[in-house]
């Protein structure tokens, strides 16, 4: 399941993956709001927030996001991944380098901080 990430500062989408992530999750969820954002603005912010609840992707789901991604590849500016489970922070760390945006790692603890990151200019 994916969920928008509410209150977070303008500018900044932000959205929260629990359970097992889909492709229909992404398809009805992300990117209908990230394709209206990017119809707003050339840049865009984004936060991602894996919880302990997150138990994985379906299949399908991760080539959705490799799309997604793909598909504005200059437009991400900044991406903060808020995140405690293990393999996603040790994949995130291993490829964070490669994602066409500005890409930090946060632990659950972080979770404010990672805000004041994605905010900043």
């Amino acid at each position: 399941m994916i969920e928008q990430l509410p209150s977070l500062p303008a500018g900044i989408l932000g959205f929260r993956m629990r359970g097992l992530v889909t492709a229909q999750d992404y398809e009805s969820v992300m990117v209908p709001d990230i394709e209206a954002a990017f119809a707003l603005n050339r840049k865009l912010r984004l936060m991602i927030h894996i919880g302990d609840d997150f138990t994985g992707f379906a299949p399908g789901a991760m080539w959705d996001d490799v799309k997604l991604g793909f598909r504005h590849i200059s437009g991400w500016e900044r991406t903060a991944l808020v995140t405690d489970v293990g393999w996603v922070r040790v994949m995130s760390s291993m490829f964070g380098f490669a994602m066409p945006t500005h890409f930090r790692l946060f632990a659950d603890a972080e979770l404010d901080e990672a805000i004041r990151w994605v905010s900043s200019i």
